[in-house]
């Protein structure tokens, strides 16, 4: 695994890893729906740590998935304005955002990565 997988992987494991602090702030109704996104991040990682070649789409697509919902979900983005409450806003922010923006430029460069690495293998 090279220097850009890893950082693929940290930030999916970083984004699960608040991603299941928030999950107890959230509304209970949503619980199931939260481990299953969470549980999609850890297998993600893992994916990505063992190399799995079509492992770069689904990441790109849950990144994006992600920072949709948290935008044009109303509560959510009242939560991020108001920063009320403070730990709500950091999770939905730091997890929502800054992790999910970091992932799909850490992804983009390791899917550059790999496709260089086949295009030479090739010629």
């Amino acid at each position: 695994m090279n220097k850009i997988q890893k950082s693929v992987v940290i930030i999916l494991t970083a984004v699960s890893v608040v991603g299941v602090l928030g999950i107890p702030l959230g509304n209970p109704k949503f619980i199931p729906q939260a481990l299953i996104l969470e549980g999609c991040f850890i297998v993600l990682a893992v994916l990505t740590a063992k190399n799995y070649k079509h492992v770069y789409i689904p990441n790109f697509i849950i990144s994006g998935v992600v920072i949709i919902g948290n935008s044009i979900f109303y509560k959510h983005v009242e939560i991020m304005t108001t920063f009320h409450p403070l730990y709500n806003a950091l999770v939905l922010i730091i997890g929502g955002y800054v992790l999910q923006i970091l992932l799909l430029i850490t992804n983009y460069l390791a899917y550059k990565q790999h496709k260089h690495l086949i295009t030479s293998r090739t010629n």
